[in-house]
This record gives structure tokens, sequence and C-alpha cells, in this order.
């Protein structure tokens, strides 16, 4: 008997090691297409007819030269709908470049970093929340830490946040979504990192428009 349900729990162990294993795979397949038609997109926005004035102003107030190489489409133009791919979220700490999706359903999880549509984006002065999965694209955000930064890329420009401040919520708590008065990038993930199952928490990071010098 005691064979027999050794034998049963070991094949019912296999089984599901084997279904992650092919969820994880179809997970990175699926996030490698969305972030391939993601460099596409900054790559053809870079190659477009619609360029800024001589000079661009930074988030940081300060006037830089826009270079010629580098054409920036539109924002007023940029009007994405909820699963397009929108562009790209680079984490310099984690040497990591995820695809950004417009939209928070599970679909659009499944595929990247997704924009919640109801905030807006950079350059509109006001929260940018993004969200993403923590064991499928925010792998090690552990690692993360107050003066880290993430560069937003999107066809309209690169934007690039310090992080200054990181908060833990109940998952159910939205009072985190919401007017904030400043260009905010907030970003979301499940809580705690290594949680098995439907995390009880969130991580929020809140990062803001780099003042520096030494831009990435």
């Amino acid at each position: 008997m005691r064979k027999i349900l050794g034998a049963i729990l070991a094949i019912s162990g296999t089984i599901i090691l084997s279904l992650a294993i092919f969820q994880y795979a179809e997970h990175r397949t699926s996030i490698n297409k969305a972030m391939a038609q993601a460099n596409v997109l900054i790559d053809m926005s870079r190659e477009g007819d619609l360029y800024v004035e001589e000079e661009q102003v930074s988030l940081a107030g300060k006037a830089e030269s826009a270079p010629e190489s580098a054409p920036l489409a539109d924002r007023k133009a940029f009007d994405p709908k909820p699963n397009d791919v929108i562009g790209i979220l680079q984490i310099p700490k984690l040497k990591a470049d995820l695809p950004i999706i417009e939209g928070t359903d599970e679909e659009m999880l499944d595929k990247g970093v997704g924009h919640y549509s109801a905030s807006v984006f950079p350059s509109d002065g006001e929260q940018i929340v993004l969200s993403g999965h923590r064991d499928i694209v925010f792998r090690n955000f552990d690692k993360l830490a107050v003066g880290d930064r993430f560069i937003v890329k999107l066809p309209y420009g690169t934007f690039e946040y310090e992080i200054k401040s990181t908060d833990i919520v109940d998952k159910d708590d939205t009072t985190v979504i919401g007017p904030m008065g400043t260009e905010v990038l907030v970003v979301t993930t499940c809580y705690p990192f290594r949680y098995v199952g439907d995390a009880p928490e969130r991580y929020i990071m809140y990062a803001y428009p780099y003042e520096g010098d030494d831009l990435i």
C-alpha cells in the first residue's frame, strides 16, 4: 500500500512540475513575441517622419538636444488600444528589457508588463501605473532598492525614473491608484515574492522622474 501511495505521489509531483514548466515556457514564448513587436515599434518610431523640435525638454525641466537620428512620434497621436504592445520597460539593475502591454487583464499580464489604462503616460504629469507578475516578468524584484531606476521607452520618447520609496499593501487595497498631483511611475507586483499561490499582498514602488545628469 505504501509503495502504491508513493508511486501515486511521485506521478502527481511529476505531472504538476511538468505543467508548471509548460506554463512557464508558454509565458516566455508570449513575452518574447511581444518583445519583438515592442522593438519593432520603437525602431519604427525612430525612423518615421514625425520629429520633435530641435530642443526637447526633459522631465527634469532641462533642455536637451534631440539627436537627428532619433525622431520621435507625436504624443498627441499616441492612443493605444487594449492589448496593444506599446513600449519597453528597462530595469538596468536587473539587466531586464520587458514589453509593455496596454491593459492589466490576465491576458495582457501573461505577455508582459501591463499599463493600467485608467492611469496616464509619461510626460502627462500624473500617476503612471505598471503591473506585472512576480514569477513571470518581475522576477528578482527583491533585488531592487531605493535609488535604482526604471526606463520607459515609448514611440514618442524615452523616460527615466528613480525609485524613491516602496510600500506593501493588501491585495484588495486600491487606494494606491489615483491622482498624485505630480508625475510618478508606480510599479506593482504580487507579494511576498516567493509566495506559492495567490499572494495576499502587493509590493509597490514609487519612482519619480530622474533629475541627475548621468542618464542611463
